[in-house]
């Protein structure tokens, strides 16, 4: 096993750097490379670093969880194989292994849902068709290096991002820590990224891919940030309008990361207004396709106050906001962390931990918004039964990211099953019938 992990880590070594070579090659490249492993141990090995995103953070679920939903995508083999790679992933830094799951997604080393998706998880939100609800949320796929892979996994859609107009480097090393007892995961990345220029490339070669009809369907979503040292913050979402808005199905306003100095202040009742007018303003001065421009959303906090709930729900209202995300991470730490040394590090808390209170705070914006605007559920999904209770609180479509890091590509199938027959057993004939059915 030590021979096989010291292969692997080389591999993986030659991955990354090979990966970043790819960043910067050619439009067409970015969007479908055909790149094919030197041998089927080096495949079986790179295609684990997705294949329970043991490659993105930690691999948790087991043989007999396996067997008992039997969710065989067409490289089913791949989940089998993970195993071998445990010992090599509980060696390697959170963030390297997720730029190892990354380079996997980008290059095609995962497997590939041919399925349809059920009918009854069948949606359409902004005049964009979902083939199902759950989505992946942005961080994941921070600098649009892998559309085309994430989708082909099975998810509805796929939001890329935080962009910011500038690169930057973000918070300094180490900044992401696994609480693994809980499926927890504290981050303080601070927007690491490539910018908007080598997001903007990667996105328009996605787009010219799927407007010759050979990328698969999923919708894409772009999530967009401001560089730490900006003052005039309007002016930076407003720049990712500019260039990024022509590639997206749906742009988001991210002011909730709890890692930027400043950045949360402007979710204040004024704050969020003037932005909000200002980045509306500068995306309807553009010139749009007869389909009009991408719908505009605001990704909120969970520890926000009464009043600021109220106050958001007013500005979504006044200024006719496409949507809200709710919610981005918490600085909070529920009891359940509490015992777990990893929770003192500073950053924002996501996973199972977050559901309760992310939950409350969309029931909260369902109600106060009078069911008027679509909400976007995030935070602590794990399972359809998860998925659904978003639903029922509220939200139309919902999101996952640390789920998806502990429990990896099979558990985006078994998410979409549950979901189904919690709806079926319920009586609903469609996602539509039970979003805010707790609310009513």
């Amino acid at each position: 096993m030590a021979g096989i992990a010291f292969r692997f880590m080389k591999r993986s070594s030659k991955l990354i750097s090979n990966s970043r070579l790819y960043s910067s090659t050619s439009a067409a490249a970015a969007a479908k490379p055909n790149i094919s492993p030197s041998s089927r141990m080096e495949r079986l090995l790179a295609g684990t670093v997705i294949g329970l995103v043991g490659g993105a953070y930690v691999s948790t679920i087991d043989e007999a969880t396996f067997r008992k939903y039997k969710y065989m995508c067409c490289c089913g083999w791949l989940f089998t194989a993970s195993k071998l790679a445990n010992p090599v992933f509980a060696l390697l830094d959170p963030e390297v292994a997720h730029r190892l799951a990354i380079s996997a997604a980008a290059r095609g080393l995962i497997p590939k849902e041919k399925r349809a998706d059920q009918p009854i998880l069948r949606l359409e939100v902004w005049g964009r068709k979902f083939s199902n609800p759950i989505g992946l949320s942005a961080g994941f796929d921070k600098n649009a290096e892998a559309i085309d892979g994430l989708l082909g996994l099975g998810f509805g859609f796929v939001e890329v991002g935080s962009v910011t107009p500038l690169p930057q480097e973000g918070n300094p090393k180490p900044r992401m820590f696994r609480l693994r007892e809980q499926g927890a995961i504290i981050n303080r990345c601070g927007f690491n990224g490539e910018g908007i220029n080598a997001a903007s490339k990667r996105l328009g070669a996605y787009y010219e891919f799927k407007q010759g009809g050979k990328a698969g369907p999923g919708v894409v979503g772009v999530n967009i940030g401001k560089n730490k040292t900006t003052e005039d913050a309007a002016s930076d979402y407003a720049h990712g309008v500019h260039a990024l808005g022509q590639y997206a199905d749906y742009l988001v306003i991210n002011v909730s990361s709890p890692n930027t100095p400043g950045l949360r202040q402007l979710q204040g009742r004024k704050q969020l207004k003037d932005l909000v007018e200002k980045v509306q303003a500068a995306r309807d001065k553009m010139q749009w396709s007869k389909e009009g421009p991408p719908p505009l959303l605001v990704k909120i906090a969970p520890d926000l106050s009464r009043q600021d709930l109220e106050d958001i729900a007013a500005v979504a209202l006044d200024l006719h906001l496409d949507g809200l995300i709710i919610s981005n991470t918490t600085i909070s730490r529920p009891e359940v962390v509490q015992m777990n040394p990893v929770s003192e590090e500073s950053g924002g808390l996501s996973g199972k931990p977050l559901f309760s209170l992310s939950n409350g705070v969309l029931k909260d914006m369902y109600i106060l918004t009078k069911g008027k605007i679509p909400l976007v559920g995030c935070g602590g999904v794990s399972s359809g039964e998860d998925a659904y209770k978003k639903i029922r609180a509220g939200a139309t479509l919902v999101q996952i990211y640390s789920a998806f890091a502990y429990g990896g590509p099979s558990l985006i199938p078994q998410i979409k099953d549950e979901l189904a027959h919690c709806l079926e057993r319920d009586g609903f004939k469609s996602i539509y019938d039970a979003v805010g059915a707790d609310c009513r």
